[in-house]
């Protein structure tokens, strides 16, 4: 093969700069008690308004004539959680089984001060995860600055991202592996040509990075085909997101503690639907698939997992004319594990007011009262131990705000 051909095969590889420490990382696999933290990323601003629906206002179904979700004990009405809040139908047999379980919280009225609402500007900015009023360090996300305080303290951490490319909130000095899950099948690479790239990289201080990265690649490949041989002696369908989150939880049971995805698709400016419709089904998928991570990782790695559910911004409070919904500000965040305290388990946590006309940030958005760094901070620092000064190479100019969520 030309030269050319297989540099441009050996872009394909799922590895990041220093990859080749990963393995020393993860010495005989993850321990089951070890804290491990998904991000999943709703890309597209979901309406978190049919997520966590605000059942006690009058004026959330008076502003959303045809879009809106019941209350309880209505047709196809919300799950109740609480006098205030109810749960979006379609989660009725996945999330809401981890709200029974105190397994799952909420978190309304987060985000970031970014007024932007641009998809881009802000997903940026929450990925980068530094102030807004100072120059944008690309090289530099907040879970790559999590990744580096973790292995400072000696701690074990193998960070992967399972997308097509490294986002940005994992760029940086720390080691990072990246592979999407979706179309896992046969490799782009084979072995005879795997073998000559290798080759090409021997003596140089590549050669550690291409060889992990088809370790890497290996790895999963033989967790995804484990998991297709099971699926098809237990009969066991699933499609999109909910086979992804399989796959992922097979990788963080055994491998990885530190873990994202992004899922598309929540921009939905015309004909949302409302119990039923666009929006709907991409809730329940991603749902089932969250319920199905959970269930596959295993009792005692779930204990200790934290799962974070995070978008770029909320959308307009009102449904507009194309009975869909447009840019807002403040949304809800999820959080899922099996060590969530008792007292945030099946709750919405955080700063609240009610939700009123009169409430509305610039009358039209949820506005941020729970800065999604500072609630992140606290998580950490619940998480892992750290101290203030750690969480400030994490999160520079920010404190963190414990809401006691695990």
């Amino acid at each position: 093969m030309r030269r050319r051909q297989l540099l441009s095969l050996a872009t394909m590889l799922p590895f990041a700069a220093h990859l080749g420490r990963l393995r020393a990382a993860t010495p005989g696999g993850l321990p089951a008690a070890a804290p491990r933290l998904l991000l999943v990323f709703l890309r597209g601003a979901y309406d978190c308004n049919s997520l966590l629906v605000p059942t006690a206002s009058d004026f959330y179904y008076a502003a959303r004539p045809t879009i809106a979700i019941a209350r309880p004990g209505e047709a196809d009405g919300a799950l109740p959680i609480d006098t205030r809040w109810g749960l979006h139908p379609v989660l009725a047999d996945s999330i809401a089984s981890l709200l029974r379980a105190g397994q799952a919280c909420f978190v309304p009225f987060a985000g970031i001060d970014d007024l932007s609402r641009s998809h881009f500007e802000t997903q940026d900015a929450i990925e980068l995860g530094q102030a807004l009023d100072s120059r944008r360090d690309y090289q530099s996300g907040f879970l790559n600055r999590l990744a580096e305080v973790l292995g400072r303290d000696r701690r074990q951490v193998a960070p992967m991202a399972f997308t097509g490319q490294l986002p940005l909130l994992l760029r940086g000095p720390q080691q990072a592996a990246n592979m999407a899950l979706g179309q896992v099948g046969r490799p782009v690479v084979d072995e005879a040509r795997s073998s000559v790239i290798a080759s090409m990289y021997q003596g140089t201080r590549l050669a550690d990075a291409v060889h992990e990265g088809f370790a890497v690649r290996a790895a999963v490949q033989r967790s995804v085909q484990d998991e297709m041989d099971r699926a098809g002696r237990d009969a066991i369908s699933s499609k999109g997101f909910a086979l992804v989150a399989q796959r992922m939880a097979a990788l963080m049971r055994e491998r990885f503690d530190l873990g994202f995805v992004d899922v598309g698709g929540w921009d939905t400016h015309i004909n949302q639907g409302g119990a039923s419709g666009q929006l709907a089904g991409r809730l329940g998928e991603l749902g089932r698939g969250l319920a199905g991570f959970a269930q596959e990782i295993g009792p005692e790695p779930w204990r200790h997992t934290v799962v974070v559910v995070i978008s770029e911004f909320g959308r307009t409070f009102r449904e507009n004319g194309n009975k869909g919904t447009d840019h807002g500000h403040g949304t809800v965040y999820w959080l899922l594990g099996g060590g969530l305290s008792a007292r945030a388990g099946g709750h919405v946590v955080g700063e609240q007011v009610e939700v009123s006309e009169k409430n509305l940030f610039q009358n039209r958005d949820y506005p941020v009262l729970n800065e999604y760094r500072a609630v992140l901070g606290g998580l950490f620092a619940r998480m892992y131990g750290l101290n203030a000064a750690q969480l400030q190479r994490v999160f520079a100019g920010v404190a963190a705000r414990d809401l006691q969520l695990i």
